[in-house]
């Protein structure tokens, strides 16, 4: 019976760890945008994009693009391979904000106007706006950040 607890406690504990982060598209209060393509999106984290349709200037805050979750999150809506994205932020490496948390992504998110950040769905607070993306929120089926 305790052989039975351990193997379903540490199956438990393997699904939890070895489960991407889902992401939320955040934005400042002040930005009044819906939803955002993921086409659109990517060409903002691209950096091909520097404003908003309303002319302000975009403002990109992640945590450290060289982290897994982050890394995967980028090469799935730049559509290139890792390499490839670590490329692309050094390259542009003062072109955006790094954070070193979630909380820290949506406090500098809330405190910049034109900012957009990428956060874990579960650290949303109401500092900041969520965007659908591709008409979809997190946790809803193919939104595309899963």
């Amino acid at each position: 019976m305790k052989f039975r607890a351990v193997l379903l406690l540490s199956v438990a504990l393997w699904c939890l760890t070895s489960q991407a982060k889902q992401f939320a598209v955040v934005v400042d209060k002040s930005n009044t945008l819906p939803e955002i393509s993921s086409a659109e999106l990517a060409k903002i984290l691209a950096f091909d994009t520097t404003t908003w349709k309303n002319g302000r200037n975009v403002q990109v805050v992640l945590r450290d693009p060289s982290t897994t979750d982050v890394q995967e999150a980028l090469q799935k809506l730049l559509k290139i391979p890792a390499d490839k994205v670590k490329a692309l932020f050094a390259a542009r490496k003062g072109s955006f904000l790094v954070a070193k948390s979630d909380d820290e992504v949506l406090t500098l998110v809330a405190s910049h106007p034109g900012s957009v950040g990428l956060v874990d769905v579960y650290s949303i607070n109401s500092k900041v706006s969520v965007l659908k993306v591709d008409s979809k929120l997190p946790l809803e089926s193919g939104y595309p950040l899963r």
